[in-house]
Order: C-alpha cells, then structure tokens, then sequence
C-alpha cells in the first residue's frame, strides 16, 4: 500500500520481473571492433577540434575532420612563465588585474618613479591540434636557439680605468643650482640640490715656518728615544697638552719636544706640571716649567723631578700662598717662595749625589706661575730660576717682563774678608808669603777640584692683569726665537690678539710655528684675561 492507503497499479513491479526474468535471452559478445587503435579512434571521432559537436564533429553537417596529431609526435614548447615584475598581457590578463596602461597610485611625497618600458608578451601557443601557418599536417618547428652570448675578457686583459682629481673633475663639469621657483615638470617637487654648507668658523692655518727659510728638520717626529725595560719609568711623551679656565682667565699649556730631538730620538728635556690645588675662590692654580741641561744624560729625569718637588712644596702651603696673593703681600711671597725653591734644588743636588753625578749634571731651570681662582683677584706671580721668558702681549705689542738680573761682574762695594779679599798674608800680586821664613811661594799649578760654578739668581715678578692681556711664560726653546725673529713675534701676536683665546689644538699648532736655526724644545703657557 502506499502511505495514502491507496492500492498499488496493477504492472508497478513489471520492471523488476522483466530484468530478472529467466526466460529472457542473454545479449552475449558483438562483433563490433574493440582494439586499442578502435578505442582511440572512436575518442578522436568524439572529441572533434570544437569539443562535441560543431563542425567538424559528429554532430556537424558537411564538417572536414580535423588533423589529429600523431601520439609519437614531440610536445610544443611550454608557455613561456610571466615574472612577477612583469605587467600581463590582455590574454593573460585576470577580470580582477587592472590593464596595463591604468594609473598606479603613487605616494606625493616621492618622486614618481620613471616608467618603465612596456613588456612584449609572449605569443600565444595554440591548442593541440590547431594548424600553424606553414605547417600542414605535421610537427611543429622546433623554437630556434638563442645565439651565444660572447663570454667577457678576462680581468687581466681589462685596462683600468684612469682616476681624475675631484678638483679636475669639480672644474669640467660644475653644477649649477637650478633657479628658485623651478620645479620638476614630472612630480611638481623642486629638485634636489646640494645644501649650502654653513657657514663655520676661520680655519687657522697648520703647521708652516716664519723667517726667509725652511727649518733643516722635518716637522714631524722621526725617531723614538731609546730605553731599556728598567727605565720605563723614566720615559717622557713627545707632546703635552693641557688647559683650563678659572675665575677671568683661560690657561693653555703645551709642550713640544723640539726639531733636532726628534730626528736624533732623544727624548724630551722639557718637563711640563698643571695642578691645582684647593676649591672654590680659595683654589690655587701652578704652572711649572723645567728645562733639564743640554749635554746631561738625564736632563729629563731632573726637569721632571724639578717640577715635581716643587709642585709638592707649593701644595703643602697652598692655604698661605692663596692668601698672601689675595691679600698682595709681595715681601711675604717673595721670600716665601725663594725658600721653597731653595729647598727644590736642594732636593736635585742630593739627588745628583745619590747617582754620583756633579750638581750641574743633574739640574734644570725651573720657572713657575701662580694663579689664583678668586674672579676678583688679578694679580699673577712668576718666580724661577734659570733661563727662559715671560711676555706680555697688550693692544698686540709684545713686552718683556723677564726681571733683571745684575750681571756677574757688575759687583759694588768693598770685598768681605773671606769672601773675595785677599789674605793678610798675600803679597802684592795675590802671592803668599811664608811669614817665618820669608819666602815667596808661588800658588800651586795644580787644581784638585774645579770651582763651583756661580749659583743662578732668584726671579720674582708680581703683577696685576689688566682685561684684554696675554701673558706667555716659556722655556728657552720659544723665547729665544721670539726675541731673535721679529716675525715671529708678530705672527703671534696676529694670531692671539682675537678676544677668544684658541683652543689646545691651536694653541698646539701655535707653539710649533718653527723658524730656521731653533730646534731646541719648546714649552709655552699662555693665560688669556677675559
């Protein structure tokens, strides 16, 4: 029944007896053909050049059959992919691609890039089975080989390139700035150009010589001192540079080791100390400058030990020393000063007997500043002993301020017994008389021990800076030249009469200003007022 309760038709089930019917005579085996080639060319009747039906095929009227190409025949050419950096051409082209010629969007802010040139597509490779112009029933002609690409010539047979100064190449092809308001057609943006350079400050010049001629020695460092691993101690460097600014003054220090050293490699007999001591106004500031003997084997070893004896005295009584130059107690200062310094040398002749050496092989010239750091104190102390200088550069004249020393011979007043005078018993010629026989001794030929030599005068200067002056305390190596060569007193004094004191490499580049005939060392301190 079926689901409304209705009875079945009378035949509902004639198919089924129909198909499982014994009587019914089986179909068995046909005579139509059933080969591999049979199967093939009923596919190939099937599948006609426009799919099923259409001309040509089974279901077209008075349609030529299509070439059918043969199995063994070699595949065409695969098509040729597209890169990714490649625009695809309208064949290639996907309903989503834009076409090649539509508008990019662009960033505003950057150039736009240059177009690039358009990319030839490949040709279409027909379907299998279409015809080919020129080809009737056969293969496809193989694609023709690319000609060889000639390989380069070797890297030795390359002649190079011939290299131009940039200042040659800087005058053939000089680049001129585009005219203001001027715009690139392309984007609208003005185009780049090469900033002005801002403008800095005067260059000064380097390292040159004043005078009619050239220095005999090069200007650099040639040769190095040399030493032993015991003596590491005592080595010195060839350059020495320091500064500093306190209350209205800027201090350059620097010291050089001189032409004729650095060719023969001895070492530096100038010794350079720049130390402060104490803080705030009741700071005191100490420049010392030692200059060892020029034919004494260790002239370095005494300068430095000059200077650092009398760094250590001056610290010691640092508290009094800044108040006695506040206060300007010149007597207090002078004398207090000329003891620390007696002691200094008195340290260096001992020192000399230690290493079995005569006091004038083992000693130096020592000359030294004070400074004080209160702003409202101006007054500058110089005291030394041995050569050197001390100038004063004002309104771009040079003074010198080296106190005067009373020549050796240039003694008054009469002679000190003792001290000078003759004997009693000596006789009018400086002759000694034997008083008890009456006899004229003639004084002996022979000298058991050379006279000491004559011990060098104090110096002491103590002055009040005026705004705008230059004070320069130097070795012998800077102040002879600077007496001897007026040019190069006054190419100094161009260069460090600007109120701006120079910097350390400048104020370096200044103290080497080299002069024929001077190739000693050369320390230099120079103290600006503001």
């Amino acid at each position: 029944m079926s689901q409304q309760g209705e009875r079945p038709a009378a035949h509902e089930d004639d198919w089924w007896r129909r198909l499982y019917d014994e009587t019914a005579a089986d179909a068995g085996s046909t005579n139509a053909a059933d080969s591999l080639d049979d199967r093939f060319d009923s596919a190939s009747d099937a599948v006609g050049p426009t799919g099923r039906g259409g001309p040509g095929g089974d279901d077209g009227d008075g349609g030529t059959d299509a070439a059918v190409p043969d199995p063994r025949t070699p595949p065409a050419p695969p098509v040729r992919a597209r890169a990714p950096w490649e625009l695809p051409t309208e064949a290639e082209r996907a309903p989503w691609e834009p076409p090649s010629g539509a508008a990019q969007p662009r960033d505003l802010a950057a150039p736009p890039a240059p177009a690039s040139p358009p990319v030839e597509a490949p040709p279409p490779t027909p379907p299998p089975g279409a015809e080919r112009p020129g080809t009737v029933d056969g293969p496809p002609p193989a694609p023709a080989a690319p000609p060889p690409v000639p390989a380069p010539p070797p890297p030795e047979h390359v002649p190079p390139l011939p290299r131009r100064p940039v200042a040659e190449r800087a005058e053939e092809a000089p680049e001129e700035p585009a005219p203001a308001g001027a715009t690139d057609s392309g984007s609208g943006a003005a185009p780049a150009g090469p900033a002005p350079a801002a403008p800095g400050p005067t260059s000064r010049p380097g390292l040159m010589y004043v005078g009619d001629r050239p220095p005999t020695y090069d200007a650099e460092p040639t040769a190095l001192p040399a030493t032993t691993p015991q003596e590491l101690d005592g080595l010195v460097a060839d350059t020495v540079l320091d500064g500093a600014r306190y209350g209205t003054y800027t201090l350059r220090a620097a010291s050089v080791r001189g032409d004729s050293a650095r060719f023969r490699g001895e070492p530096r007999r100038d010794a350079l100390l720049t130390v402060r001591f104490g803080a705030a106004e009741n700071a005191l500031v100490l420049v010392a400058v030692a200059s060892g003997a020029r034919a004494a084997e260790g002239a370095h070893l005494a300068a430095a030990d000059a200077c650092r004896w009398i760094g250590g005295a001056v610290g010691r009584s640092h508290a009094r020393l800044a108040e006695d130059i506040r206060a300007g107690r010149r007597a207090d200062l002078k004398s207090g000063l000329q003891r620390l310094t007696d002691r200094s040398y008195g340290r260096l002749r001992a020192r000399a007997a230690e290493l079995g050496l005569e006091p004038h092989d083992y000693t130096a010239g020592l000359r030294c500043l004070l400074l004080s750091a209160d702003p409202d104190c101006r007054t500058r102390v110089f005291f030394g002993v041995g050569g050197g200088g001390l100038f004063r550069l004002r309104d771009g004249v040079w003074r010198d301020l080296e106190p005067d020393v009373p020549a050796s011979g240039a003694v008054t007043g009469e002679p000190v017994v003792g001290f000078g005078s003759a004997s009693p018993e000596s006789g009018p010629h400086g002759d000694r008389l034997t008083m008890d026989l009456g006899i004229t001794t003639p004084p002996s030929p022979y000298i058991e021990s050379p006279p000491p030599p004559p011990a060098e005068p104090f110096r002491f200067r103590a002055s009040v800076a005026r705004p705008g002056d230059t004070l320069l305390l130097c070795s012998t190596g800077l102040a002879e030249p600077l007496r001897g060569e007026p040019a190069l007193a006054d190419e100094l004094a161009e260069r460090w009469t600007p109120p701006e004191p120079p910097g350390l490499a400048a104020f370096l580049a200044d103290t080497q200003l080299r002069v024929k005939g001077y190739a000693d060392d050369r320390t230099s301190v120079g103290v600006w007022e503001a």
